[in-house]
């Protein structure tokens, strides 16, 4: 007898592929990652390190990139907080709540993924800027956003805002309430509730956000661009501060500080990886 002829050796060669399309597919995904990816990256590298150690040292000790790695990190530092504790409460209200505007909430919480970053940049600069709604204001009192760091704060606040929530909101929606519940009638008060049934449970998909929303933050480079001015010590992060030494024909320094963006980028790969394990095993 024939051994296709058994009903599950024709399943099981029904959905094998062909061995030349396997391979044909991997070879394609494999050149397509070496082009895009790893070109991308070892030529950053190559460029940074093209004259040498000793010149790629000095390129990160420069003060502007000095100045401008501590604003990304202070703009991480200061946004990435706040959308965890948005991200989470923001998930909680949808979830467990009902009330009206949920849909509106839920809208809103989208509208950056939607909206050009340069759009959004704009945007705080229509509002808080010298000519915009709440310029004159702003002016009177010394308050200066445009053009400094608290422009650059809100820009990337809007801009990441979206991803903590995003991660959570499937996630509580799948595990229910039922947990919650019976912790609140067995007497546990709210934030018992919270730190021993609900953050157990959505902690690596909370993580996951967090890493995300960081990565997007120190990386951040349309809505920045727009309301920094770009201030050479003052307002430029790190990858406005590429633009300007490329720009400047400084390569050394440009590629210098591509190469920290670039190695953040692999950290955040590598972690991002462990926490999706980690979530697939919990």
């Amino acid at each position: 007898m024939n051994a296709l002829s058994h009903p599950a050796a024709k399943q099981r060669y029904a959905l094998t592929d062909p061995f030349w399309v396997r391979w044909g597919l991997i070879t394609t995904a494999l050149l397509f990652i070496a082009m895009f990816l790893c070109l991308p990256l070892g030529i950053v590298l190559i460029e940074a390190f093209s004259k040498g150690w000793q010149a790629y040292n000095a390129a990160l000790m420069q003060p502007d990139t000095l100045s401008a790695l501590r604003l990304t990190m202070l703009t991480a530092a200061v946004t990435v907080p706040l959308n965890t504790v948005f991200g989470v409460a923001a998930a909680w209200a949808i979830t467990r709540f009902e009330f009206p505007g949920k849909s509106l909430l839920t809208t809103l919480i989208d509208l950056p993924f939607s909206v050009s970053p340069v759009i959004s940049g704009l945007i705080f600069v229509l509002m808080f800027g010298a000519q915009g709604w709440f310029g004159e204001w702003l002016i009177a009192h010394d308050i200066k956003i445009i053009f400094a760091v608290p422009g650059i704060i809100l820009a990337t606040l809007f801009i990441t805002f979206p991803f903590v929530a995003r991660e959570l909101i499937p996630l509580m929606q799948e595990m229910g309430s039922e947990e919650e519940e019976a912790a609140l009638s067995l007497g546990a008060t709210g934030w018992q509730m919270f730190s021993q049934i609900t953050l157990p449970n959505i902690k690596w998909a909370l993580l996951y956000g967090v890493l995300l929303c960081n990565a997007r933050a120190m990386g951040e480079f349309g809505a920045v661009s727009v309301v920094s001015g770009h201030i050479r010590g003052l307002t430029n992060t790190l990858p406005l501060h590429v633009e300007v030494s490329y720009n400047e024909y400084d390569f050394v320094a440009a590629f210098a500080s591509a190469s920290i963006l670039a190695g953040l980028a692999i950290v955040t790969l590598i972690l991002k990886s462990l926490l999706e394990w980690k979530q697939g095993k919990h």
